[in-house]
Parts: C-alpha cells; structure tokens; sequence
C-alpha cells in the first residue's frame, strides 16, 4: 500500500494540533499513514506517542537548526525531496497560514497539482471543498502528479487507531535561497484558562449586537462558566470590540464545536462559513428575522442583555 504523507503541525505549547489528528484520520483511507515532523533537534520524540495513538505507522523526522531558524522555504524543500523520493499516494497539509505556504512551494517544486480547503478526501483522491461561503460544495482531482491537499480544521472528527511508527531521520539540506528570511525572534502568546478557539468543544462568539467592548465581558462571563473559548463575528472585530485572532467566519477561523453560542450575531454568510457544521447552535437575537435562526437549533428572539444574564444564573445553579 502506497505511503500517505501527512504533514505535522504542531506546537510548543500544546504539541500535535487537532488539524494533525484529522489528517491522520483521512490519511488511514487513501494507504499507509506517515507523518512528516519539521522542527528542530529532538522535535519528533515529543511527538511520537500522539501521531501513533492516531495511526502513523511511520516518522520521517527533518530536524535541524535550519528548519527552525527560517521560514517555510527549508520546509517545502524537505518535503519535496521526499516526495521525490517515496513517490507518495497523496501529501495532506492544514489548511493554516504556514500548511498552505508549504503546499504551494511544494506544488511549484514539483509542478503538481494542488487542492486547497478540502473538507473531505475519498479513497480515490476526490476532494470535497466548501466553497463561495458554503453555499456550494465542489468535488475535484488533482490530475497532475502527486495530489497535495491541504484539510480546512475541524472539517472531520479525529478518531483514534493505535500504531507503533518507526522512525526515519531526513537529512536537510537547504539551499542560499530557502534561508532568505530568517527567525530573528519568537514571542510566545499569552495564554488564558480557555481553551483554543478552533480547538474548543464549546464556543460562545459574540456579534455586533454586544454593542461594544465592555459588554464583551458578558459573552466571556458565559465562555468561562462552560468551559468554552470566545469567538466574535467580523463586524465585532471590525468595531474594535474584541481582537481579530477570535474572529470565526469566511476571513477568520472555522469552527466546529459541540456546541455554538451566537450572542448577538446577525448570521451573515460570511460568518456561517466559519461555524455551520458545529453540532449544536444555539442564537439569542432581539431581531426575529436575523439570518442565523435559520441555522440555529435552539433560538431566542429577545434582548441578550437580559437572556444571557438569566442563563448563566441557570447554569451557575448547575454547577
């Protein structure tokens, strides 16, 4: 059976990121799993025991000051060596800033075709992706080379298949160009007690009709007391009422929680893109024709300022 190349994000903070677990998952149905770990010296150890208890079978670890000391230029170069090499079925990548950056270096390095934002991968390499803000959904192949794909988060649930991965150290070897631009400096993000927003089982997001910043401390009110993160519409974050990095929608994160509470969202599309597969969403809009109630499994036509107060008296008595 034909290697399937799954290559890893993760992180310092959190290790393997959930992106990884669902590629993993859709990698188990188009051949033998591989996971390709890019970092520095010793970064694939860390990570081992999760890519494992998720079906690699195999590691192929690029660990060299090089590979952490610039941007993703060594990265795509590694990875198109080793496509050369192994001649793979299929390379999946996360749909993030970086998985996409690597996908389209690789694509150019190896004149291959490439699928970008698919949401599922069937067994004969056809990709479903969700497109012009979800209202229609595209089934496509890549018809040239190898198919690299890069996998939207939260598009799959990830499920666990135990296997003990052997180990395969890659030798990287980058050239004066992939080190143009180098890491002078790395700010590690200050983290809260919530969970990661594209990550959390619960979201709790507030929209335009929180009114303004402070009142952004009722929709975290209610975050904190379920355990959830905090998400914003973009008209929120384009009002300046809470930072962009928690904007979900088309041009922020997509989402797809458990559970989804939308304070004050009107439902534009753009937003919908972002969080319309979440299992359970519950609205709580004055406006009885906002757009979102017609996504919502539970919704309440009423002042938020007065229903969210109330429920999270409810849920305190639960507790």
């Amino acid at each position: 059976m034909a290697e399937v190349l799954v290559v890893v994000e993760a992180s310092q903070a959190s290790g393997v990121k959930k992106v990884t677990l669902e590629m993993l998952t859709i990698a188990r149905s188009l051949g033998s799993v591989s996971a390709v770990v890019l970092g520095g010296p010793g970064a694939a150890a860390e990570l081992a025991g999760k890519l494992g208890e998720y079906g690699a079978e195999k590691i192929y670890a690029a660990e060299s000051d090089e590979i952490d000391g610039y941007l993703v230029a060594p990265k795509a170069t590694v990875v198109a060596e080793l496509v050369k090499r192994i001649q793979p079925a299929a390379v999946l990548l996360g749909s993030t800033q970086e998985g996409k950056e690597i996908a389209g270096r690789l694509a150019v390095k190896l004149e291959n075709g490439l699928l970008v934002d698919a949401v599922e991968v069937a067994g004969d390499g056809t990709a479903t992706q969700v497109v012009f803000a979800g209202s229609t959904i595209v089934k496509s192949r890549v018809t040239k080379g190898v198919p690299i794909i890069t996998i939207r988060p939260n598009s799959v649930t990830p499920a666990p298949q135990a296997a003990t991965p052997a180990v395969e150290q890659l030798t990287v070897v980058a050239s004066d160009t992939d080190k143009l631009t180098k890491v002078v400096e790395r700010v590690a993000e200050q983290k809260g007690s919530r969970p990661e927003l594209s990550e959390a089982s619960i979201v709790v997001s507030g929209g335009r009709g929180v009114g303004n910043a402070d009142n952004f401390k009722l929709v975290e009110e209610t975050a904190d007391l379920l355990g959830a993160a905090v998400g914003a519409s973009r008209a929120a974050v384009d009002s300046g009422y809470y930072p962009h990095q928690f904007q979900v929608g088309q041009t922020g994160k997509t989402v797809s929680p458990q559970l989804y509470l939308a304070l004050g969202i009107s439902g534009a599309i753009q937003h919908r893109a972002g969080m319309q597969t979440s299992k359970t969403i519950v609205a709580v809009n004055k406006d009885a024709e906002a757009p979102i109630f017609e996504l919502a499994d539970f919704g309440v036509v009423g002042d938020l300022f007065k229903v969210v107060p109330q429920a999270n008296d409810e849920i305190r008595k639960r507790k």
